[in-house]
């Protein structure tokens, strides 16, 4: 077992799973001011739905939570394209298929952790219409400094 990147694909395949074992209000709350859309996170949960039968085979995973998981990618997968458009907010109010998937995920989250009730991810990016203008990757040498600022804050053009 890649001890670093299973148990870190362990971790957010389990946080994730939180959030779909999570109650409807604290769902709707999950992506703040963000608009995510219902096929990312479709995408998203399915990818680690499958990913997490590498894991198994490699033990970060038990024979038992592999099934879960692999009902919750069905359930996922059975949703059609017409299911995955518009915002997940949306989809979380008017879907049933979310409400099939919590059972499944908070039965994985007791027997891998013992209680379903675990920290959430943090939604990533910025709210929608947010766009940043300087970018979020730090320089390698280390912090920025002054005329590199400049020209990042001028998006390219040096003073």
């Amino acid at each position: 077992m890649n001890h670093l990147g299973d148990a870190h694909l362990r971790t957010w395949t389990l946080r994730f799973m939180a959030l779909l074992a999570a109650d409807v209000r604290t769902r709707f709350a999950w992506p703040g001011k963000r608009e995510l859309e219902t096929d990312s996170a479709v995408e998203a949960l399915g990818l680690l739905c499958r990913v997490s039968e590498g894991l198994a085979e490699r033990g970060a995973f038990e024979p038992e939570d592999l099934r879960d998981l692999q009902a919750i990618g069905r359930c996922l997968a059975e949703l059609d394209a017409t299911r995955r458009t518009g915002l997940w907010a949306n989809s979380l109010a008017t879907d049933p298929a979310w409400d099939a998937i919590r059972p499944l995920a908070r039965r994985l989250l007791i027997t891998t952790l013992g209680d379903w009730r675990q920290a959430l991810p943090r939604p990533v990016g910025p709210p929608t219409g947010q766009h940043s203008a300087t970018p979020r990757r730090k320089n390698p040498a280390g912090p920025l400094n002054a005329p590199t600022r400049r020209v990042i804050a001028t998006r390219g053009v040096t003073r």
